[in-house]
């Protein structure tokens, strides 16, 4: 319950001082009769109308009270919230090949990657989110889908050497369109993670580039490395060895791909800025969330005001009647 003038039940502390009158006046009326003796009146007892004298008072006090309630209207408030939640289609396409081994992200590049993912995909709980991965060919690891734990569980099991190295951007790009070309949803995303230059595949990255846009799809490119050369294991008659390799990333291209989608492109340098663009990107889709509120408010002060003039009416009753005169 609340009520719709709640300052008004303020006016229920000058019911203290209407009861201080009233014990100040109560002693000031008694009266007082000197006697020689009282032994006539022993065992004599009050009668029930001595006991019950304050009555009227009380319900005069009672009916103040409630008068005050009424005036402050007490209601109660049927309220309901109607929802219309509109999650964001995801494909995020990543890079698997051999050079996202490279030590220049800890432990490396994969793996920060991966971790990083994991992470914004656990923020996004209304959207479907799908994984496509690609070195020198592409397949999908995970169809789009709500059921994040599972996506977790597929992003988590993918390690370097799953197929063939190389790095068909382009083909990784055209699956991730593939994937969400028949989405009803308005807002499809992909998010495209890399670490190198188109070199193979059927299908050049500009290409894919103009698919997505046919189809609405934005595309949000991501180069990982840092500039000049990374640490990376490289296979050598001696076995495998850490060397500094240079790192070629072709911005040029991510850039236009970005731009012809109206997506963005990013350079990550290391784990920190990796995070800061998944947290930039998450930021800029939001999926729409239309909230309608009703409320119902039902007024509750008609038991209150008749409970109120029942009261008054029993006290004016009682003062004329029975409790007239007190012997």
């Amino acid at each position: 319950m609340e009520f719709a003038n709640p300052k008004y039940l303020f006016l229920l502390i000058l019911l203290i001082p209407l009861i201080v009158w009233y014990i100040i006046k109560l002693r000031k009326v008694q009266p007082t009769l000197k006697m020689s003796s009282t032994g006539a009146f022993r065992g004599v007892s009050p009668t029930i109308k001595v006991y019950l004298r304050h009555v009227p008072f009380i319900l005069r006090m009672i009916a103040i009270a409630l008068v005050i309630i009424v005036i402050a209207r007490p209601q109660n408030s049927n309220s309901w919230e109607t929802s219309q939640s509109e999650g964001i289609d995801i494909v995020m396409a990543l890079d698997v090949s051999g050079s996202m081994m490279a030590q220049d992200f800890k432990p490396n590049r994969l793996e920060a990657a991966k971790k990083v993912a994991s992470e914004f995909i656990s923020d996004r709980e209304q959207d479907k989110i799908g994984l496509v991965i690609f070195a020198g060919e592409s397949f999908t690891q995970a169809p789009l889908t709500t059921d994040h734990g599972v996506l977790l569980n597929l992003l988590h099991e993918i390690r370097p050497g799953m197929i063939d190295d190389g790095t068909a951007i382009g083909l990784g790009l055209a699956n991730a369109v593939n994937r969400l070309k028949d989405s009803q949803t308005k807002s499809r995303i992909v998010i495209l993670l890399t670490d190198g230059s188109n070199n193979r595949g059927q299908i050049a990255p500009i290409t894919a580039a103009e698919l997505a846009k046919s189809y609405g799809i934005r595309v949000y490119t991501i180069g990982v490395g840092t500039r000049g050369t990374a640490p990376a294991p490289v296979m050598t008659p001696f076995g495998e060895r850490i060397q500094n390799v240079p790192v070629d990333i072709d911005e040029k291209t991510l850039t236009q791909i970005a731009e012809m989608t109206g997506g963005e492109y990013f350079r990550a340098v290391d784990n920190s800025s990796l995070k800061k663009i998944y947290a930039q990107i998450d930021s800029m889709e939001k999926y729409l969330i239309s909230v309608n509120k009703v409320t119902r408010k039902q007024e509750l002060y008609l038991p209150y005001a008749l409970l109120a003039l029942g009261l008054i009416l029993s006290e004016v009753i009682l003062r004329r009647t029975w409790l007239r005169n007190i012997p």
